[in-house]
């Protein structure tokens, strides 16, 4: 059995071409569809968040609506970038909406990538500190956030409050039990994924990573997530850790699925630059008949290391042609692979 999502980019253009024409499209949309891939049998809605783009942002307020509309797949994040947070006021944030959804709230983190502006982080108040980059500023909001989450009091009251006060230093309200083990790192290297086993967080790798041997993507990325167990064991945690991996894959059962990706040319890797520094790989795309995929798919190491798969959705073809991608992924492939 393996869990199966969808991620979004929540994209949006004044196109006449595009279902999203607008920011409150893509939310609003963004609700619709974690509603019928609910309904669908789907296991998780996950939301990418991007700065200074007409992609979803702010994901609380999304995260919460769409808990309060549904009732068992899981919410999350792929990813939000910690370098742009104040992890306190994200623990309240996050706190509020893991309530409201019932505690299935799954949180993945990390500290970002290029963005569409040149150190944006700087116009939230944010600077790393003398010494330190603007990655070791996202991973130290990290730390502060999963200390905070754990629920332990660290401020001194004040001696006379305006309401009473329990006994003992206090902490961040409100605190939802047990969203401190789920929450996720999104790992770019195979030194960054050691680092989060050794927190205790989860672990996402998605579509592109570092390209720290030169072999195929879903070779380093499997080999990122053995990584992962190896320095999870190390550590000695009590519990099971969970690993997901990012894929763009698409079930060709019908003409409109041809037509939009029956020659979609990325069925390879590609390895460029992200920045001056990181050379980088990003993974192929999947799209083909069912059978075609699922023998494709068995040749996939990291899927096979991974026990939760996201399906990257196209999510400006609105919400009934993404229910679709999903659905012929639940219904023709993952029954093939024993996913079902």
């Amino acid at each position: 059995m393996k869990k199966i999502g969808f991620l979004s980019f929540g994209h949006w253009t004044p196109s006449s071409h595009a279902q999203t024409r607008s920011a409150a499209d893509a939310l609003l949309q963004s609700i619709e569809l974690a509603v019928a891939a609910e309904e669908l049998g789907a296991d998780g809605a996950y939301f990418r968040v991007h700065h200074f783009a007409r992609q979803l942002a702010s994901p609380f307020p999304l995260l919460a609506a769409v808990g309060v509309k549904t009732s068992r797949i899981e919410i999350g994040t792929a990813v939000i970038d910690m370098r742009y947070e104040n992890p306190m006021y994200m623990a309240e944030d996050a706190g509020a909406a893991d309530l409201i959804a019932g505690g299935r709230l799954q949180l993945g983190i990390s500290r970002g990538s290029p963005e569409q502006v040149i150190d944006g982080w700087r116009y939230f108040g944010y600077a790393p500190p003398e010494g330190q980059s603007d990655a070791d500023m996202g991973r130290r909001h990290a730390e502060v956030l999963l200390e905070v989450l754990r629920g332990q009091g660290f401020a001194q009251p004040n001696p006379r409050p305006m309401f009473p006060n329990p006994p003992g230093l206090l902490r961040l309200e409100p605190h939802s039990e047990g969203l401190r083990e789920r929450i996720w790192w999104g790992a770019g290297s195979n030194a960054t994924a050691a680092w989060a086993a050794k927190l205790g967080m989860n672990l996402q790798s998605s579509t592109l990573k570092d390209d720290e041997t030169g072999e195929p993507f879903h070779v380093q990325q499997a080999n990122q997530i053995r990584t992962f167990r190896e320095a999870w064991k190390e550590a000695g945690h009590a519990r099971e850790p969970r690993v997901s991996v990012s894929r763009s894959i698409f079930a060709l059962v019908g003409d409109r699925d041809r037509t939009y990706f029956g020659r979609s040319g990325q069925e390879a890797d590609q390895v460029g630059f992200i920045d001056e520094k990181t050379r980088a790989i990003f993974g192929r795309s999947y799209a083909a008949e069912p059978d075609v995929l699922i023998g494709q798919l068995k040749q996939d190491e990291a899927i096979a290391e991974a026990d939760t798969l996201l399906l990257t959705v196209p999510n400006q073809l609105g919400v009934d042609y993404n229910a679709h991608v999903i659905e012929a992924i639940l219904k023709h492939v993952a029954p093939g692979l024993g996913w079902r």
